[in-house]
């Protein structure tokens, strides 16, 4: 018996490994495949920002360095307590060749049934002149030739909506540990990119809210934001509206053109996690309301195979134990290298498993009542 245990958990965690590493070896496509773009539109960068003053000003420098010459940059400061908007009206005042570039826009108070992030993006909107729209986080940074290429891409694919996948920075331990476990549930949900590529189906559409670049024509055909404007997960929501409108998504790689920090300590990854993962991942499942309705409560099962075989494994030596939880740590080590993270973090990801259940949890037992981010607390739908 236990060698037949032992044979299915070769099978099932060498699987694994093999799938992880066939997924990152060939995955496609690649923004590098698409040339800079020397001349085209004007395109509105439209940045929402509540209490950013620790990213803003990277952000913003990242984009005045673009290689793309038609450009501008708006910054909605959402309401900060923090001086977000102070720190890019000094970079304006330091160089006053940005006043014709960079615009920072006083945020109106958040009205009742909407979102802040989409509520900003909306006031954003409202003052872009550019015949595209590119709608980017705060945190994230963007190298010289990416929306060079972005445009390219665009035109080329014939794309209603663009959004690409960038590198994800974990510099804290608790980053390097748990940021890897959040991304691989992520990546495996969606798969290759080829198959989400002009879906028609709008569960499976999905979209990075920190890169989506549109042109204003599709925007405004598919309602703006208005659409999802009671969404936490927005970005999701605005890629399923162009799918119902039967407008192509086109997704790519761009790990070397950008770069985000999303969390910088446990407890924003905490506060950030839970705030997406209950209500996001309902959004990416079938139709199926009993399923729609679970989901939440069930997703923090999966981690079990990355924390029972070492348990059981240490406790009682069962071979099968030992053995998933050896190709479980080949799994992470080639995670980590791919990633470009350190190694020895890899053996530390059942711990890592454990912090990311207890977010599901914790997402889940609150999400349906009420999402809290940035100091805003929202009422959701059946929850106010």
């Amino acid at each position: 018996m236990t060698l037949l245990v032992s044979i299915i958990a070769s099978l099932l965690y060498g699987g694994l490994f093999f799938t992880v590493a066939y997924r990152y070896r060939t995955r496609r496509p690649h923004l590098r495949d698409y040339p800079p773009a020397t001349s085209g539109p004007l395109v509105s960068v439209i940045i929402p920002a509540r209490n950013e003053a620790h990213n803003i000003e990277r952000c913003v420098r990242s984009l005045l360095a673009a290689s793309y010459p038609a450009l501008e940059v708006i910054v909605v400061d959402d309401r900060s307590t923090d001086g977000t908007g102070d720190v890019v009206r000094g970079l304006i005042e330091r160089d006053r060749a940005l006043a014709n570039r960079v615009r920072v826009i006083a945020g109106a108070d958040l009205p009742d049934g909407w979102f802040g992030k989409v509520w900003a993006i909306i006031q954003g909107y409202g003052a872009a002149r550019g015949e595209l729209l590119l709608f980017a986080d705060a945190d994230t940074k963007h190298e010289p030739e990416l929306i060079a290429r972005a445009v390219t891409a665009h035109a080329r694919e014939r794309a209603n909506l663009l959004t690409v996948l960038p590198r994800q920075e974990s510099l804290s331990f608790w980053e390097r540990l748990v940021q890897p476990q959040v991304f691989f549930v992520l990546q495996a949900r969606v798969g290759n990119l080829q198959r989400v590529n002009r879906t028609r189906v709008p569960w499976e559409a999905i979209a990075n809210g920190q890169f989506i670049l549109t042109s204003r024509a599709d925007y405004e055909a598919v309602g703006t934001h208005q659409v999802v404007k009671e969404q936490v997960a927005e970005d999701v929501a605005l890629a399923q509206a162009y799918v119902r409108s039967s407008k192509d998504l086109f997704l790519l790689h761009a790990q070397e053109y950008m770069s985000t920090r999303m969390y910088r300590s446990l407890r924003e990854i905490i506060e950030g996690w839970s705030k997406n993962l209950a209500l996001g991942a309902p959004m990416m499942m079938p139709p199926v309301q009993w399923l729609r309705r679970i989901a939440p409560f069930i997703m923090w099962i999966p981690s079990l195979a990355w924390v029972l075989p070492p348990i059981v494994w240490i406790a009682t030596g069962w071979a099968p134990a030992a053995i998933a939880t050896v190709l479980s740590l080949g799994t992470w080590l080639l995670i980590y290298h791919y990633e470009r993270l350190p190694l020895w973090y890899a053996p530390l990801y059942p711990f890592g498993a454990v912090v990311v259940a207890m977010i599901m949890i914790k997402s889940a037992l609150r999400g349906a009542r009420k999402v809290q981010w940035k100091g805003r607390t929202y009422g959701r739908p059946g929850g106010r």
